[in-house]
């Protein structure tokens, strides 16, 4: 596990100037205590990061068969079927045979689970706030913005339209 020293981006005089002028190294080591931080926070209340995604989806696109919900989360059906035994056996969503197609399983977020994700997204408002705590609010705008259009860019295969 890491302890945070080993993903800390600048040791100062240890550091090779090459190594503190690499993005990749830099954002891979910033990703890797974010996924510390927000691991630790929502594990104390007993959940993964998958149990948000599958919970944040259903609520915003509603109930959706397990491999429509692999496909939008992008976790593995074989994954999935782990994250949905956990989320049904906390009572937080409901598996039930589509009436459509009885041989697939409809996956409903119950009451309970819009009350769970409600928790959640207190726990990682939380973790976005001590996350950013070092930037003011308009930092906070323009640093979301550049790493979405990076990501926008790196998303659009070389020669289409959108790729520089």
């Amino acid at each position: 596990m890491e302890t945070g020293d080993e993903t800390r981006f600048d040791r100062g005089d240890e550091t090779p100037e090459r190594l503190k002028g690499q993005l990749s190294r830099l954002v891979g080591m910033t990703a890797a205590q974010l996924r510390r931080v927000a691991g630790e926070a929502l594990g104390a209340v007993g959940a993964r990061k998958d149990h948000f995604v599958v919970l944040a989806t259903l609520a915003e696109f509603g109930s959706a068969s397990q491999a429509a919900l692999s496909d939008r989360t992008r976790i593995y059906k074989s994954d999935l079927v782990a994250v949905l035994n956990d989320l049904a056996d906390g009572g937080w969503v409901r598996r039930a045979p589509d009436p459509v197609d009885r041989r697939r399983n409809v996956v409903t977020l119950t009451d309970s689970g819009e009350r769970r994700l409600a928790e959640l997204d207190r726990v990682l408002a939380d973790v976005n706030e001590r996350v950013m705590a070092p930037l003011d609010h308009d930092e906070r705008r323009q640093l979301f913005a550049l790493l979405g259009r990076v990501n926008a860019h790196l998303d659009t295969p070389p020669g289409r339209p959108g790729h520089a």
